[in-house]
């Protein structure tokens, strides 16, 4: 095991305990590892001072966005196979990695190997993080300034580059495919549609789009459905682009864009309520003002969409902690609930749950077809906005496919209906009618 290779590779297998299952080529053009698996880039020392200085999940993603660390090979298999040891996409439990390393390091052999790292690393000075993360938040958690914050964060990163990724569509939540072999377009359309008839929406009544993105929810819902429609979000992009899609469509009498937080909305009620993949921003502990809020601009007998990423429930929920490099370089302060929660939440503010819908394995078909795009388009996708946040995006979709595919996270389409005194709901008598 000559080489920067071999030494780094022996020093991870002893501190994690177990064979590595990627390769490893270091600067110096040494490799070492098992033959044909996808291999562990590190292009200069200064990976090895991200790890040092922030070992585990965020030095190993500085390190990435900051092109220090690469993979040469299927990106999906190395993430796949890095899982388990350092990566475990939507657990919340302690790393693995970082208990092996603190188990490791009271062993003499370890501290010594840590020494030569020490040596190998070079110059034993934190690098700065990169541009593309996060800087710290001021302010309450979720409060109206510091969510504008969060959110100004992903998603004004620029309209043409999320056109490359995201497609014509311009949808940025999960897709409802009638097979892995149809189109994203096609899939988007279809998850818009079902949404709209999930909703009972029929002309003349008004919708509300919580956190409406490029407005491609209230341009369906108006076209196909002669609804009157207003869509908020938080981002002075997205607000610009959708306008823009809303006069060319001639949907300008109907459909209203605002940038606007959910919480300042003072002109209901709504006859129905979509929100698409917008309640991972709430937080846990403004979840129930979102849903108390949602219940009282409704009509009695209006109905809500909640479409959300849920994470699998912990046995102690205090333990739970926003991923790291999710928190620095995507979702700034998102959160995560299991969706028996988020049921619960909604009950809890008045609302009866009628349905249901697990669809995490359309997320995976999306995400990956999203990462394709991406793929397709990598040299204007830098240019558009940098190489470390191409390869933020790049890392997070893959990494988020493969978590909805082995089942750490999901997603579900929750329908409910602010049913009033009657008991009179308004529903179907029999179970997704709207599929029809």
């Amino acid at each position: 095991m000559a080489g920067a290779a071999g030494r780094l590779t022996k020093l991870a297998e002893e501190v994690l305990g177990t064979p590595l299952p990627v390769r490893i080529r270091a600067w110096d053009r040494s490799e070492a590892g098992p033959p044909g698996a996808p291999t562990l880039v590190f292009r200069n020392r200064r990976a090895l001072r991200r790890l040092l200085f922030k070992p585990g999940e965020l030095g190993l993603a500085r390190a990435w966005v900051a092109g220090d660390v690469d993979v040469d090979g299927d990106l999906y298999e190395a993430l796949d196979l890095l899982a388990g040891l350092i990566w475990e996409r939507g657990s919340t439990a302690p790393k693995p990695a970082r208990a092996a390393v603190l188990r490791a390091l009271a062993r003499p052999e370890v501290r010594a190997a840590g020494k030569e790292l020490l040596s190998l690393a070079g110059l034993p000075v934190p690098p700065a993080p990169p541009a593309e993360e996060a800087r710290p938040r001021r302010g309450p958690l979720h409060s109206l300034r510091r969510d504008r914050q969060a959110i100004s964060h992903h998603y004004d990163v620029g309209n043409d580059f999320y056109a490359l990724v995201l497609g014509p569509s311009m949808v940025y939540s999960c897709a409802y495919w009638e097979s892995p072999d149809g189109t994203l377009e096609d899939a988007q359309r279809a998850k818009l549609d079902l949404i709209c008839r999930k909703l009972g929406l029929t002309e003349g009544q008004r919708l509300l789009d919580v956190g409406c993105g490029w407005g491609s929810m209230v341009l369906h819902a108006a076209r196909e459905y002669g609804v009157r429609a207003v869509g908020i979000t938080l981002s002075e992009e997205q607000a610009t682009f959708a306008r823009k899609r809303i006069a060319d469509a001639g949907l300008a009498d109907r459909v209203e864009i605002r940038v606007q937080d959910y919480r300042e909305i003072a002109d209901g009620p709504f006859d129905a309520i979509s929100s698409i993949g917008m309640a991972e921003h709430v937080g846990r502990a403004q979840y129930a003002e979102y849903a108390g809020l949602l219940h009282a601009l409704l009509k009695p007998g209006g109905r809500l969409l909640n479409h959300q990423i849920a994470r699998r429930p912990l046995a102690d929920e205090e333990t739970y902690r926003v991923d790291e490099f999710i928190d620095r370089y995507v979702f700034p302060d998102g959160e995560l609930a299991p969706v028996g929660r988020t049921a619960g939440q909604l009950e809890e503010a008045g609302f009866e749950v009628r349905d249901v819908e697990a669809i995490r394995e359309h997320y995976a078909l999306t995400l990956r077809q999203w990462v394709a795009n991406l793929e397709a388009h990598w040299p204007e996708a830098v240019r558009l906005t940098s190489p470390g946040r191409a390869r933020v995006w790049r890392l997070y979709m893959a990494a988020s496919a493969l978590s909805f595919e082995r089942n750490r996270i999901g997603v579900n389409q929750v329908l409910a209906v602010r049913t009033p005194d009657s008991g009179a709901a308004g529903m179907p008598l029999r179970a997704r009618d709207w599929r029809d």
